[in-house]
């Protein structure tokens, strides 16, 4: 991707506190986004045992997801369906390898699934890049303030300068808009796909890691994304 931004370059601190995964008490979706309008046959929850959804991720081969490196490993994920707790195909995580430095992991699962994964998208794109966020992450901005919809939810947005963002790595993160100044990914988003449309075809570019403001009121400022685009030989030379 290119570097959008005058903070290109410092360092990325991924504090607990403002991760976008589900708080404990509250297993949560997009604030101000709407239910998902298709099957997204490349989505993923990622589950415990007894199917409880802690963050989103995105199958990029038919054994393997990528996701935010903070949300750990889980026992298992849902892929491909609108509904996190039927439906789709239900895979065992077998192993995790997650990157040395950025939030990001790859999961790969006991068994390959049927559905569809996505491609990674060669560049993630300009400012004013059109995107699309989806996830079960949590409908409203306070932290643990209400539950998640068993609903899937996208939200329509697009790529902003990286000085939007505080403590953002230009070259290989993306500054992700709050359209309204009130919507976009909270938490139990983390991890899951930031797409574009190529030629009628959503690809990646992607995966929810943080707060673009330090806040922990969601939504109040753009979000953070990591750019798998820009990560996209290594989440090649890793899934072979």
């Amino acid at each position: 991707m290119k570097a959008r931004s005058l903070l290109a370059g410092l360092a990325v601190t991924a504090a607990a506190a403002l991760s976008l995964t589900a708080p404990a008490a509250a297993q949560t979706d997009i604030v101000g986004g709407g239910n998902a309008t298709q099957v997204y046959s490349f989505m993923a929850s990622l589950q415990s045992a007894s199917g409880g959804h802690s963050c989103g991720g995105s199958l990029v081969k038919a054994n393997w997801v990528v996701t935010a490196k903070h949300c750990g490993q889980p026992a298992q994920v849902r892929v491909g369906t609108t509904n996190r707790t039927s439906g789709g195909t239900v895979a065992r995580v077998s192993s995790r390898i997650a990157h040395p430095s950025a939030d990001l992991a790859l999961l790969k699962l006991a068994t390959s699934v049927p559905q569809a994964p996505v491609a990674i998208s060669d560049s993630s794109g300009p400012v004013g890049q059109a995107t699309r966020i989806i996830g079960w992450g949590q409908t409203c901005a306070p932290a643990g303030a209400c539950g998640s919809p068993v609903t899937l939810q996208q939200l329509d947005t697009s790529i902003v300068a990286d000085n939007k963002c505080l403590g953002i790595s230009g070259a290989s993160e993306i500054c992700t808009n709050n359209p309204g100044g009130n919507k976009g990914a909270c938490y139990g988003d983390s991890g899951g796909p930031q797409v574009k449309q190529v030629n009628g075809t959503w690809e990646l570019i992607g995966a929810t890691s943080r707060a673009g403001n330090n806040s922990s009121t969601c939504a109040t400022g753009p979000s953070i994304y990591v750019d798998v685009s820009y990560y996209k030989s290594w989440v090649t030379s890793n899934t072979q």
